[in-house]
């Protein structure tokens, strides 16, 4: 084994003796002269630890943010004796003013963050300390492939000023820590805090770890000002009687100090650790206790608090309230009096919002108020503090400084620009496409009151979806909990569910469309309408069409024939001739033909009824039928929100890249009635509203013509005809 540095030399030179081979006298005297180094080196580090604490005004440059359990523990100490004194859990403070937190001084925040739970959970962590701060923040997310995903593509979109985020891949960590044996929900993922000392740049020199499950009810700063008073660790005692060993017979938790530390909030002053060799510290103590513990308990914490209670002066004991941890059975309630002595809220317990305290509705309520409050009125400047030049912000205001506010279509010129906050995959997805390279994804686009459809185009089609909700955020929990109340949703793990918050007034369906085409992860898409059933057995019949069609080398969009049905109760048809039938009788009609024939005539309906080969047709003016291309076609264009002409410009521009029209001759949906959206009745009743998306048209056609050159005259021709 090696040479491992603990942090007493009556610790180390024991290991160092019964570790280390010993041959002759020369390996022998090697030794004794490797001890007293690390002794004199101990010896050093003991009197830096002793001096005074310097004041924190120096700024940083780098700093972290960690996130995963929550845990606690004992007094600040300088030798063994004075950290074995067991404290008692309270808010004392040193009677030394704490030093304020320079204006515009960054504060730094490491957080673990694994999943689609997690990351979903992350964000009202996140919105709590948005809502308090007035420093810059830095945020660096230790993350597996999937919260990086979610995570950056949020923090993109959001745009909040003054605020950096950076990521570490854990999946390149796990090796560190992969040998430890844990039985906590956490995983893997909770030992990661163990490797930040080399994880994070070796440039930062303090950072706040903090648990995805934490809420806070003050400035972060106020947090961060605490870094002045000790010299390696920061933490709150255990609230619980966990590492007491008294909860049930046979009771055995790993070796801690008194009640031992909470996890949850730690103050890491990095320099310091990585000088105590922070990593040989703890692979020791792990090692040595996983000989008769044979796993952790509680993940990093079990570990964090076998380090401390051999090396004691490692600790500072924060005040209870910097982690009023939540769990059953807990003594949280002793470390507050008032709300205003509330500082940060840990669900550490695996109840979370469900758990036992007597004031946990007050506690719930102030969750629920981050988790469904406006995240837009976060984007907040910090004034008289100079930000990091954020070129894509800076692009997008050089952009609508451009347009003219006078114009009468001002606002629909804006919203094209609108950078919309988006939440990927919002619940759990789990697929991966088919190998023949044939797989479909149904990609569509709905808003709360459209909710409805989920399940029965669930039942409907069985292949992967892709869609792109609009919600605010209170609108967003309850989808949530609408979908995890769903046997049929819940049951399926091949749906993506992303999240584009509401801003401004108009319904940005092209933009939603194109969020949930860019997650397609299969070859092929069938671009489809959330009010639209699609055919028992479409799924299937769409991939033969790929291999019948030779799809994967030739350009083309396979055209659904779309129908109609005014009766809320319809008997799905389960063949053609059955719909057929139902179309006879009145029950179903062609789509839109009593009010938008132009639409979907092109689809050429009466050589349908008879047709047992797929048929090509040609494209014309208003042509908007559904079709399934691939996945690599062009997207919608954004200038094209709430009623009118978002799916003509596509269909246009497809034709306008020479993809051919091929209608199938087996292939239906089926549209249900609900009632007129709130963008159609706007367009019905506001002139200027269709003024503007005249002028909006004709811009399009003028840009295609640009960019498609002599063959895109035909698309202005038959619009001035039509």
């Amino acid at each position: 084994m090696n040479t491992i540095f603990l942090g007493h030399l009556d610790i180390i030179a024991p290991i160092l003796l019964l570790s280390t081979p010993v041959g002759g006298v020369g390996e022998r005297q090697a030794l004794e002269l490797r001890v007293r180094a690390v002794e004199e080196e101990n010896r050093a580090l003991r009197r830096e630890l002793s001096r005074p604490p310097r004041s924190p005004s120096a700024r940083l440059s780098n700093s972290s943010h960690h996130g995963n359990q929550s845990r606690t523990h004992s007094e600040e100490g300088t030798g063994d004796n004075e950290g074995q004194k067991s404290a008692a859990v309270g808010n004392s403070t040193d009677c030394v003013q704490q030093p304020v937190v320079d204006k515009c001084e960054t504060i730094h925040v490491a957080i673990v963050c694994a999943g689609y739970n997690a990351s979903r959970d992350v964000v009202t962590l996140v919105k709590s300390v948005l809502f308090h701060r007035r420093n810059p923040l830095h945020f660096h997310f230790i993350t597996d492939s999937i919260a990086q995903q979610i995570l950056s593509s949020l923090f993109h979109t959001w745009m909040v000023p003054a605020v950096r985020v950076d990521f570490y891949d854990a999946d390149e960590l796990k090796s560190e820590v992969s040998w430890i044996p844990n039985k906590h929900y956490s995983g893997i993922y909770g030992l990661m805090k163990l490797v930040l000392t080399k994880t994070l740049p070796s440039d930062l020199h303090r950072v706040i770890v903090l648990d995805t499950d934490i809420t806070f009810a003050t400035d972060i700063a106020e947090l961060w000002a605490v870094f002045h008073k000790f010299k390696v660790l920061g933490l709150v005692e255990n609230q619980s009687d966990w590492y007491l060993g008294n909860l049930w017979k046979n009771h055995r938790p790993w070796p801690a100090l008194g009640r031992g530390f909470n996890t949850g909030v730690i103050l890491l002053l990095l320099d310091r650790l990585r000088k105590l060799r922070w990593e040989q510290m703890w692979r020791l103590t792990a090692e040595r206790e996983l000989m008769s513990m044979l796993s952790t308990s509680l993940a990093d914490q079990d570990i964090f608090n076998a380090v401390i209670k051999q090396n004691p002066f490692l600790v500072h004991q924060l005040p209870c309230f910097w982690n009023v941890q939540l769990s059953d059975h807990t003594r949280s309630e002793q470390c507050y009096k008032d709300v205003s002595d509330l500082k940060v809220i840990h669900w550490n317990s695996p109840k979370k919002l469900r758990v036992k305290n007597k004031h946990v509705e007050f506690f719930r309520n102030l969750y629920l108020t981050f988790l469904e409050y406006d995240g837009n009125l976060l984007r907040r400047e910090l004034f008289g503090c100079p930000s990091e030049a954020d070129h894509n912000s800076e692009n997008l205001q050089k952009t609508l400084s451009e347009l003219d506010e006078d114009d009468p279509c001002y606002e629909f010129r804006r919203e094209r620009f609108t950078v919309h906050r988006t939440h990927l995959y919002f619940l759990h997805y789990d697929y991966e496409p088919s190998s023949d390279n044939t797989d479909v994804t149904l990609v569509a686009q709905l808003s709360m009151d459209r909710l409805q459809m989920l399940e029965a185009i669930c039942k409907h089609w069985e292949g992967p979806i892709s869609l792109a909700l609009y919600m605010s955020d209170a609108e967003a929990q309850q989808f949530l909990r609408y979908a995890q109340a769903s046997e049929v949703l819940m049951s399926r793990g091949n749906v993506g569910y992303h999240i584009v918050y509401k801003e401004g007034q108009f319904y940005p369906v092209n933009l939603l469309r194109n969020v949930a085409m860019q997650q397609v992860n299969t070859p092929y898409m069938f671009l489809s309408d959330i009010d639209f059933l699609p055919m028992y057995g479409l799924y299937e019949y769409l991939r033969k069409s790929v291999v019948q069609l030779d799809m994967a080398h030739t350009k083309k969009a396979l055209v659904v024939p779309a129908f109609e049905t005014l009766r809320y109760r319809l008997s799905y048809p389960k063949s053609k001739a059955e719909l057929l039938s139902q179309l006879d009788m009145g029950t179903l009609f062609t789509f839109r033909y009593h009010v938008w024939t132009k639409g979907h005539a092109p689809t050429n309906f009466a050589k349908w009824r008879t047709a047992t080969t797929p048929y090509r047709v040609q494209w014309e003016a208003d042509f908007e039928p559904y079709v399934m291309v691939r996945r690599d076609s062009p997207e919608y264009d954004r200038r094209f929100v709430g009623f009118g002409w978002n799916k003509v410009a596509h269909i246009m521009e497809l034709d306008a890249q020479e993809y051919e029209f091929v209608v199938l001759p087996n292939a239906y949906m089926i549209h249900m009635p609900h009632a007129p959206s709130f963008d159609i009745t706007k367009f019905r009743s506001n002139k200027q509203y269709r003024v503007c998306l005249k002028t909006l048209k004709e811009e399009f056609q003028q840009n295609m013509s640009r960019r498609y050159g002599f063959a895109a005259l035909k698309y202005m021709t038959a619009e001035n005809n039509s």
